[in-house]
């Protein structure tokens, strides 16, 4: 009789166990490292991302959508859809049904919710009633299908990291039913400094660097005190790539008398033709007047290969640069002209070109309970964080989109 009572005793505690894993909340926090390239945890070491990686898990690196640029790649995490299908195709680009441009300095549409399609995580855990919050992600701005999320703040670039690391240990600390399970945030220490300097730069990439280390590791170090089972995801957008001033190409003659509307500049430029039978002479025009660039007939998918959706949004010729080369106009090389000086450089950063060069390839770290420890995965595409991230969270994964939970699903723990 004692025997069968200890059994039951222990089945007892055996379900119980169960039962409260399965009916705990988990927490994600979803952070980005705008322009953190593949590399530069391996070249510079800093202290506190070195240990969060040895006790989650890394990838080799995580593989941009096209183009390589900060508003299409943030949404595509955000939404696991790539910009052909979410419709953030560039950081800058026209819509001819909307007769408008988009621009990620025009505050009026950036927080405009109809320019995004697909469903952000905020949106999804906001519907399936999981607060959430964001200190900066792109589109947490915007009234997507009407949603945003419970706490979230307009961008401001001048708010320092620490300021927002001390609000998500406000908000980790609101009562239960207030307190977000799923939270983004977003820093652009490395993009600004790879912009202005080079990704070889290694003196100015390593100050910023180790500051930003030092932060997200006051980060890492405060959340231990919550006692709560919280996931941490890092990721970035893209890598970069070193532009030396004498690569920059001036654009203007390159389109001067062509009939379209040009739209971008950087590593790709989008053109809008008026008229259509005049797309090979236009072509041959444009290849014929400079060196170090190829235009690409949209129709040919070479970069957006599903047209279906928003194909007006892409234009009819894409004008390309060979990596390492960066289109603008004059005004634009004056400012580089000016920037090299003020910087005492002649090498910029700059992305935006194929995901194929590992160059413009990011991060992927995680760690948190349900995270396996000590694991190294290979590339894979960023479409694929969303479903992990709905995993983690219990929400549903939508059948609609590109990422397959499959691919990072081996990175959690039985």
């Amino acid at each position: 009789m004692r025997k069968i009572l200890s059994i039951s005793f222990l089945l007892f505690l055996i379900i119980g166990k169960v039962f409260s894993q399965d009916n705990t909340k988990n927490y994600v926090i979803l952070i980005s490292l705008d322009g953190f390239r593949y590399d530069y945890v391996e070249r510079f070491k800093p202290e506190n991302l070195s240990k969060f990686i040895s006790e989650g898990t890394a990838a080799e690196a995580m593989i941009p959508s096209f183009p390589t640029k900060t508003f299409p790649n943030h949404y595509t995490i955000a939404t696991g859809l790539k910009p052909e299908h979410h419709g953030i195709v560039d950081n800058n680009f026209w819509h001819p049904e909307k007769e408008q441009r988009y621009s990620i300095s025009n505050r009026e549409v950036v927080t405009d919710g109809t320019w995004y399609g697909g469903t952000p995580l905020w949106v999804l855990a906001e519907q399936n009633e999981m607060t959430a919050a964001s200190y900066f992600f792109v589109g947490s701005e915007a009234d997507i299908q009407g949603v945003r999320p419970s706490y979230y703040y307009d961008y401001d670039g001048r708010v320092p990291n620490l300021q927002r690391i001390s609000k998500v240990f406000e908000w980790l600390q609101l009562p239960e039913d207030e307190r977000p399970q799923l939270i983004t945030m977003y820093f652009s220490d490395m993009d600004d400094t790879g912009h202005r300097y080079g990704p070889d730069n290694d003196e100015q990439l390593s100050n910023t660097l180790q500051r930003l280390d030092r932060e997200l590791g006051a980060l890492f170090e405060g959340l231990k005190s919550l006692d709560l089972p919280i996931h941490i995801v890092l990721v970035s957008d893209h890598g970069m790539q070193a532009v030396p001033k004498e690569k920059l190409i001036n654009l203007d003659p390159l389109v001067e008398g062509i009939n379209a509307r040009v739209v971008n500049s950087g590593a790709l430029v989008h053109l809008h033709l008026e008229d259509l039978s005049e797309k090979k002479k236009i072509i041959e025009t444009i290849e014929a007047r400079g060196e170090h660039i190829h235009v690409v007939d949209v129709e040919d998918r070479e970069y957006y290969q599903d047209l279906s959706l928003h194909r007006d949004l892409l234009g009819d010729l894409l004008i390309i640069p060979d990596l390492g080369y960066y289109l603008t106009d004059d005004r634009g090389i004056f400012r580089y002209q000016n920037r090299s000086a003020t910087m005492k450089t002649d090498v910029f950063g700059e992305h935006g070109y194929s995901p194929d060069y590992k160059s413009m390839h990011g991060i992927f770290y995680a760690k948190g309970p349900q995270i396996k420890e000590g694991l190294l995965i290979e590339p894979f595409e960023n479409v694929h964080v969303y479903p992990l991230i709905c995993k983690i969270l219990g929400l549903p994964i939508p059948s609609n989109i590109d990422g397959k939970l499959e691919v990072l699903e081996p990175v959690l723990k039985d």
